[in-house]
């Protein structure tokens, strides 16, 4: 018998303890570039019961509450009453939030956005598959979906006795030519008087389902719902809350590889954001045009310096183009200097809301428009391509 080739991702809700907190940290930079688009940024934040620590690095001129934007995040997840262990009418709230070093500071601010240095060493990853239509890997897709489906039906009432806290797992068949779900696991936290076969049918047909049927899935897969029997006591009470700890979550679910860095509660000086976000922009472009089905792109940088260090890439030999080919096209075409970047997509200003992404991924979001996400450099790609 051959054996299953299967994939799996996971994704969680804006309830789950590190989202109450890479919201939180999002919401306060938010906060702070709308005041002063020059701030530096390094928020975290921990949150257990009834308790949450802020924390981090900020240099800036505004004036900022930081109680207040804590507080109204966590209303607007639905912590709002004491039988959950975290209310944001009495949750204790302390702030050891202190300003950026000076040493770090020198190495990022120049006259010139050519010559803006990056504001510290690391490896970034992004990454585009043909996959689903937003060139996302189809197991995270499905499980973003899921929890955010779940999380809509229950700020709607439709949900009936679920709580804020939510995961969901999705496991992919991928044996022959067409890849089948194989299993999906939801896990959602619920009031104590449940009733358990209304609450299981309900995630199933109101979930489940239509989440799998939306992607044209089989609907006869494997489910497992909260199966350790009871999911009462959640969120930060149930499980200690960090900033920046669903960094695969927040990408690609496991099908491609990390460099480390978080993104929540960092200004785009920080390249663990900015150049994850340039280096997703790169390798969607790319799939869009037809040089790879799938292709994964490495940036380096040091700090205080404004060129990658290296820009490396990976095709899992579905490209027909060497990569030399593809590297020449990259350097002609996208400008990986952080002061660049953060003028293409105008991440001091932007469109978007950092908030917002702290929840279900940063990449392949259809609900949001994403700079990153633009698939704006394809023909010349293609004319570049010609030409070779």
């Amino acid at each position: 018998m051959k054996n299953k080739i299967l994939f799996t991702s996971e994704s969680v809700s804006e309830g789950h303890p590190d989202k109450v907190c890479d919201q939180i940290s999002d919401a306060i930079l938010e906060e702070v570039l709308k005041q002063d688009p020059n701030s530096f940024v390094a928020c975290e934040c921990y949150a257990t019961t009834n308790t949450l620590v802020i924390g981090g690095e900020i240099t800036t001129k505004a004036n900022v509450n930081y109680e207040k934007i804590a507080r109204e995040v966590i209303k607007d997840i639905g912590y709002d009453k004491d039988e959950y262990g975290f209310n944001y009418k009495n949750v204790k709230i302390y702030n050891f939030v202190k300003q950026q070093s000076p040493d770090i500071r020198q190495g990022v601010l120049r006259s010139s956005s050519e010559d803006q240095g990056a504001g510290d060493q690391g490896i970034m990853f992004g990454y585009a598959s043909d996959e689903t239509e937003g060139y996302m890997p189809l197991a995270i897709t499905l499980a973003h979906k899921l929890v955010r489906k779940a999380t809509r039906l229950r700020k709607e009432g439709k949900l009936k006795y679920a709580r804020p806290d939510m995961k969901s797992q999705v496991t992919i068949d991928y044996t022959e030519t067409k890849p089948r779900i194989d299993t999906i696991l939801m896990s959602v936290q619920h009031d104590k008087d449940v009733d358990f076969e209304k609450f299981r049918h309900d995630i199933f047909e109101l979930v489940m389902k239509p989440v799998a049927k939306s992607f044209n899935m089989n609907t006869d897969f494997k489910v497992l719902i909260n199966p350790t029997g009871r999911f009462e006591i959640g969120g930060p009470m149930g499980d200690t809350g960090l900033t920046g700890r669903k960094i695969i979550v927040d990408t690609y679910g496991g099908s491609a590889r990390h460099g480390g860095g978080a993104f929540s509660g960092k200004d785009p000086s920080k390249v663990d954001r900015s150049a994850a976000y340039m280096a997703r922009y790169i390798a969607k472009n790319l799939v869009a045009a037809g040089v790879a089905k799938r292709i994964e792109i490495q940036l380096s940088y040091a700090i205080g310096e404004a060129n990658p260090q290296s820009i490396s890439i990976s095709t899992f030999k579905t490209s027909k183009y060497d990569d030399d080919t593809i590297l020449d096209i990259i350097n002609k075409l996208f400008d990986c200097r952080p002061g660049k970047i953060i003028e293409l997509f105008n991440l001091k200003n932007p469109s978007f809301s950092y908030k917002k992404l702290a929840n279900y991924g940063h990449f392949g979001r259809p609900d949001l428009d994403l700079p990153w996400e633009k698939l704006d450099k394809v023909e010349k790609i293609k004319d570049l391509l010609l030409t070779k």
